[in-house]
């Protein structure tokens, strides 16, 4: 088969942890036969750079046009002071926006080879395999009105968290849909003792409910679930939430696994997904070799298996994460006996999986 991949490398690690995903899908193309055409395209501070805007009208259209959109990382101090239009991180919600991305999706598993890297004790991390389904073109992150704007001789900044019955509906069918291919269990988190949008979502997620009568559903305020994530991680099968409380409780999700350089996520929605690590562009260790490559990697396995329908070849990746760290093969993120251990630059962890594909 014959598929079409935007590749936006970014910022910082991105393009480090970028070109080793390519060497994966390179590996796969021999093993299988597919051929994966890949063309790239500037976005974040690269964009910024280049052409004084973070997300170019040919960067948009390349994705469009595309089967799958794999992304690094954008963002860094260097452009921390830009106005807000013109800061790397618009070029991620632009393409949210305008490929209709609402849902995305990121899993945390943890593999037994590295219970000893997570920073909670084994006996509390061992079952951890769990999904977020968040929200993600709706809430504080796109309301409208919004802005810094002077008030009474003082600046004010001002945002909107607004969600419809079916934006909150829409996004609940993922994760029950999500659910009925794994443990059955959803939890929907909210802060429906206070908020407005989020008795909205708690009434919408209980209605939706009703169509799943196989899944178990329960509600979960956002301040309690930020404590049973630490207390017994084990508990979660699917996490229902939106866009703020998905964006904080899934980067805690990914270091229960023993580093954020483990996790990859979808962004699905409209014709064409978006696939990137759940880290970021970690600028104080770009261009030293020292990435994690792993997540970005995990994305391309996402990719296979969401957009491309490549079940075997997603399962090859997999496999072939667990065969490496099992053998004892590190990044500096993961490494905690050098002993028995091996450390490996960025370049070397993607040699290695692709050598065990």
């Amino acid at each position: 088969m014959e598929f079409q991949i935007a590749v936006l490398p970014g910022d910082g690690i991105g393009p480090e942890v970028v070109q080793e995903a390519l060497k994966i899908l390179r590996r796969l193309g021999v093993k299988f036969g597919h051929q994966f055409h890949v063309r790239e395209g500037l976005a974040g501070g690269a964009a910024l750079d280049a052409v004084g805007e973070p997300l170019p009208a040919d960067t948009l259209k390349l994705c469009k046009s595309s089967d799958a959109v794999l992304l690094g990382a954008v963002g860094g101090p260097k452009w921390d002071n830009n106005p807000p239009p013109r800061k790397p991180e618009k070029a991620l919600l632009g393409l949210r926006k305008e490929l209709g991305l609402y849902a995305n999706l990121r899993p945390a598993k943890m593999y037994a080879s590295l219970l000893d890297a997570s920073s909670l004790k084994r006996e509390i991390v061992r079952d951890v395999d769990l999904l977020v389904v968040r929200e993600l073109t709706g809430g504080l992150y796109f309301g409208e009105p919004r802005g810094i704007e002077e008030s009474d001789g003082e600046e004010v900044g001002v945002n909107t968290l607004r969600y419809s019955a079916s934006e909150i509906e829409r996004i609940a069918v993922v994760a029950f849909e999500a659910a009925q291919k794994r443990k059955k269990n959803v939890c929907s988190v909210d802060k429906a003792n206070i908020l407005e949008t989020s008795q909205l979502w708690r009434k919408v997620v209980s209605s939706v409910g009703k169509r799943y009568p196989d899944v178990h559903l329960h509600h979960m305020y956002v301040d309690n679930c930020s404590m049973q994530l630490i207390r017994s991680p084990g508990q979660f099968d699917v996490i229902l939430t939106e866009n703020l409380f998905g964006d904080i409780l899934s980067d805690e999700a990914a270091m229960l696994t023993g580093s954020i350089g483990m996790l990859p996520s979808a962004s699905l929605g409209g014709k064409v997904a978006l696939y990137e690590p759940v880290h970021g562009s970690a600028p104080d260790i770009a261009n030293q070799g020292k990435a994690n490559p792993i997540a970005t990697i995990a994305s391309v396995g996402m990719m296979l298996r969401y957009s491309f329908h490549l079940q075997d070849e997603a399962d090859a990746i997999e496999k072939a994460i667990e065969k490496v760290l099992a053998v004892g093969y590190r990044t500096a993120d993961l490494l905690q006996s050098q002993a028995s251990q091996t450390l490996l630059k960025t370049s070397a962890m993607g040699d290695h999986l692709a050598e065990a594909l």
